[in-house]
């Protein structure tokens, strides 16, 4: 039904991607706050999925399969997307300051080429809306992350004390953390993954949670990364004892896209030359490539596996690879509220590497 009735519905809507976007948002907010609708979506996308559970990080995860940060930033729908079938939740990303994001239109659908181009620009309500948000929630049945980053309005040389801020705040209703340090969306955001900035920031990290408790924390990396820049990313988590790494955030590169119009079936648009990240299928082998490297340098890091993750099949390779879990986004977009089950079914048939 998602494919050949509700997806060309929604998708054929005479408005931007975003506006689709906060519709979902809004109609799995809405169900999430029922538990008696929570129940059924969760009987209905739900796949019995014990064979697939791990602990990673001091974590125990229902099943490897995540829905990545950036598709509820505020977490207005955490309790609705958790009955879909994740095995975990990552949320935001969320900044220090209230900020509105770059102007729209900010999402671009590619879809001959299964790929989205965004450039939101972390456009969320603060850390204090959102932490007050969660506080008042009901517990949730899935681990919950939290992606925190720079607010625009800080300059690059005092972001260490925007995240410190962020981390602070969200601390008690976050299962683990990642440092977001690799949007292309933010002015500057990508040059905190150098040595010294980065040390600076999670410095600061690691002295707070030895202070409020131990949560793990995660690195959320760029796929554009050369592996001499992804050594040093990994000597500096090392040394300040950082929990493990997420790869691979959204690219600036176009490699592999082709000219296309919109699945609207609008006028014809270069959407390729948007500013922005890109996310989905493209991304599918470079993304794995740097999960190979990671593990092959690090052995005992935890991983976090993202980019074209569409189903079981590509779930499997990016385990393969050497991810410990993994999660979608553009893969849920285009595949609807079935795709953490159908991924995961998948994996049970294909027996995904128990890590």
């Amino acid at each position: 039904m998602w494919k050949k009735i509700l997806r060309p519905l929604l998708f054929s809507i005479p408005a931007d991607p975003e506006t689709t976007h906060n519709f979902a948002v809004g109609c799995l907010g809405a169900l999430g706050k029922s538990k008696l609708a929570s129940y059924a979506l969760r009987k209905r996308f739900f796949a019995e999925t014990r064979p697939l559970s791990r602990t990673v990080a001091g974590i125990r995860f229902p099943n490897p399969v995540g829905l990545a940060a950036g598709f509820d930033k505020n977490a207005k729908a955490a309790h609705g997307l958790e009955a879909l079938g994740f095995g975990f939740l990552e949320l935001g990303t969320v900044t220090r300051h209230p900020q509105p994001g770059n102007p729209r239109p900010r999402i671009f659908r590619l879809g001959n080429d299964s790929a989205i181009i965004n450039r939101m620009g972390f456009n969320n309500e603060g850390a204090d809306a959102v932490a007050r948000r969660l506080s008042s929630s009901r517990r949730f049945s899935v681990p919950v992350g939290i992606s925190i980053g720079k607010s625009k309005i800080t300059p690059l040389e005092n972001a260490a004390d925007d995240y410190l801020y962020s981390f602070e705040k969200m601390h008690p209703y976050g299962d683990y953390f990642a440092v977001n340090v690799s949007s292309p969306n933010t002015p500057g955001l990508r040059s905190l993954q150098d040595k010294s900035s980065l040390d600076k920031i999670l410095s600061a990290l690691d002295a707070a949670r030895k202070k409020l408790g131990p949560k793990p924390i995660f690195v959320k990396i760029a796929p554009d990364l050369a592996d001499e820049a992804i050594i040093e990313v990994l000597e500096t988590c090392h040394q300040n004892n950082m929990d493990g790494i997420i790869a691979t955030n959204t690219s600036v590169s176009r490699e592999g896209l082709s000219t296309m119009t919109s699945e609207a079936g609008h006028a014809a648009q270069k959407f390729y030359a948007e500013a922005g990240g890109l996310s989905g299928k493209p991304l599918a082998e470079k993304s794995r490539r740097i999960v190979s490297f990671i593990r092959s340098r690090a052995p005992k890091i935890p991983i976090i596996g993202v980019g074209g993750i569409f189903n079981g099949d590509d779930a499997y390779k990016m385990l393969e690879a050497g991810a410990n879990l993994v999660q979608i986004y553009t893969g849920f977009v285009y595949g609807g509220p079935s795709t953490a089950r159908d991924i995961n079914k998948r994996l049970l048939a294909l027996a995904a590497p128990k890590q």
